[in-house]
Parts: C-alpha cells; sequence; structure tokens
C-alpha cells in the first residue's frame, strides 16, 4: 500500500498537494533532498536494492532509510504523477572524469517534467555537492544558479550534458586538504540525457551490474549523504564531512570516524538506523564530494 500523503509526512510538506504547479514541483524537490539521503548503504549491510517501487516506498517512506538515484527517482516519479503532474522518466549517463568519458549505459535516473508549456529536469537523487536543490529548465546554455553552484544543460544536438561551476572547496583540517575526495576542479561534467521515455524495466539490468561489479563505484565506497539548509554533509566509508555553502568557496570541515562510531554517526546526522550489519568502504574510485 502507497500513500501519497504517507510520502508528504516524510519529506515535511504541509501545503496543498492537489497544485501540480511550480512552486510545488520546487517545494517537494527541494524537502526530498533535505529529508531522504542519497545512500547505498543496503548493498554494504548485506541488502539488495531492487527497482519494486512498492519496496523501495517501504524503504525509504516507511523505514525511514535513503536510496541511490533508481530509488529515489523512481519513488519521486510516483510522486509525480500521484500530485498530477506531466513527467517522463529518461536515462542518463554518468561521466568518468579520470576516463573522460560517458559511461556507455545509462545508470541515472531523472524525471522530465512539464509544466505550463516548459520542461523541467528534476533529480532528486545525485548527491553531496552535485546535488540540485531546485528542478533545471530544459533551455540549453542558460546559467541556472543554486546554492551548490550555478548548473547549465547544453544540448549538442545528439544529447543533452548537465555541468556545473564549481566553487573552490577550502578544507579545515589541513591535514585533510590532500584528500581525493577534495574536488579540484572548475568546471565538472556530471551527465548527459536524450529525451527518449524509459521505464523502470531499462534501469533493472544496470542497478543488477552497480551492486555486484567490483568495478563499480558502488561497491567500491559506502556513501551516505543529505543537503542541510546550509550546505550538506556526507560520510564516504569512514570519512565525514560537513559542508558550508559560500559565495565564493565551500568551507569542508572533515574528521575519520572511529567504525564504532558509525551506527551513531548515520543516526544522529542523517537520521539513519541500519537493521544489518554495516560495513564501510573506501577504495580508490574517480568520486569526490
Amino acid at each position: 500500500m502507497m500513500d501519497l500523503k504517507e510520502y508528504l509526512n516524510r519529506i515535511g510538506f504541509t501545503g496543498q498537494y492537489d497544485k501540480a504547479d511550480l512552486d510545488n514541483l520546487f517545494t517537494i524537490h527541494k524537502l526530498h533532498v533535505m529529508n531522504i539521503p542519497f545512500e547505498n548503504l543496503s548493498i554494504h549491510s548485506g541488502e539488495k536494492n531492487t527497482m519494486d517501487l512498492q519496496i523501495i516506498y517501504d524503504k525509504i517512506v516507511k523505514s525511514n532509510r535513503g536510496g541511490w538515484c533508481c530509488e529515489n527517482n523512481l519513488l519521486f516519479s510516483w510522486v509525480l504523477k500521484e500530485m498530477g503532474y506531466k513527467s517522463t522518466m529518461l536515462g542518463s549517463k554518468v561521466f568518468n572524469s579520470l576516463e573522460q568519458v560517458f559511461l556507455s549505459m545509462d545508470c541515472h535516473l531523472v524525471n522530465l517534467v512539464e509544466i505550463d508549456g516548459k520542461q523541467y529536469i528534476a533529480d532528486v537523487s545525485f548527491g553531496v555537492s552535485s546535488q540540485i536543490w531546485h528542478p533545471l529548465e530544459l533551455i540549453s546554455g542558460k546559467d541556472q544558479p543554486q546554492p551548490s553552484g550555478v548548473f547549465r544543460l547544453i544540448n549538442n544536438g545528439l544529447q543533452w550534458v548537465l555541468e556545473k561551476t564549481i566553487r573552490k572547496q577550502l578544507v579545515q583540517d589541513k591535514t585533510l586538504a590532500n584528500s581525493s575526495l577534495i574536488d579540484k576542479r572548475l568546471t565538472k561534467t556530471l551527465y548527459s540525457f536524450t529525451l527518449t521515455p524509459r521505464d523502470a524495466d531499462h534501469f533493472r539490468e544496470m542497478s543488477d551490474y552497480l551492486q555486484t561489479s567490483p568495478d563499480s563505484l558502488f561497491m567500491l565506497k559506502s556513501i551516505c549523504s543529505l543537503q542541510t539548509p546550509t550546505g550538506f554533509r556526507a560520510l564516504i566509508g569512514w570519512t565525514y564531512s560537513e559542508v558550508t555553502f559560500k559565495e565564493d568557496s565551500d568551507l569542508v570541515d572533515m574528521k575519520e570516524i572511529p567504525g564504532c562510531e558509525i551506527e551513531a554517526l548515520l543516526r544522529d546526522k542523517f537520521n539513519l538506523v541500519l537493521v544489518n550489519k554495516f560495513t564501510p568502504k573506501n577504495n580508490k574510485a574517480d568520486y569526490c564530494i
């Protein structure tokens, strides 16, 4: 049983949910990323992620968990339709900055929403500093400032590409300033997509691959991030960061957490309680906060 009111209560929405307008879309998008973590902790706790919407609903709404993109954005697709929005699921290819190529298969799910003749990209599950707080208007080349930075969608004729202008990250603890998790780029390419409609089945094979392949980022690192009113917080392996957005830079308070304190930190900082034993991982991979 899935109940829209229960989801809206989960994210703290108190407005009128029978209005499928731009204001409500912006509000529920921001509330989702502020209250539901982007996380892959299930696959480091002996569990399996699924594309079954009911199971995802039970996990995120009833069990107060987060999820990765296919879980969060599939649930958000259901929410959009329940609220009366005209929306379509799209598949996107994440950019590998080490190899300077887009991945060959759609491994990220986003939603295209149409309101009053304009189209918007809604994505409630990319996480860390690359997380948009509000949907992006589907218009090529336009700078769209958000608290975490300036985003742009570029249409190159074959596909749309999302990129972000990055602020300098200032690490408070100088001994951690050269951490591989710190992004030193000025512009970051995030992912590409076309406007071909997709359904949940389109992502099942990739979902299985991402939680079984030894080369998968999600197998190499345990990730949990949540946006906050002033920035975001993230736990990557044993490394915990609280990031504060400033006008020209991001302040990064980063520290290593002893294994015996991880459970309490997940509860206190992310409002997460895991049922099974969680084993943090932070192996080398192309990932920055």
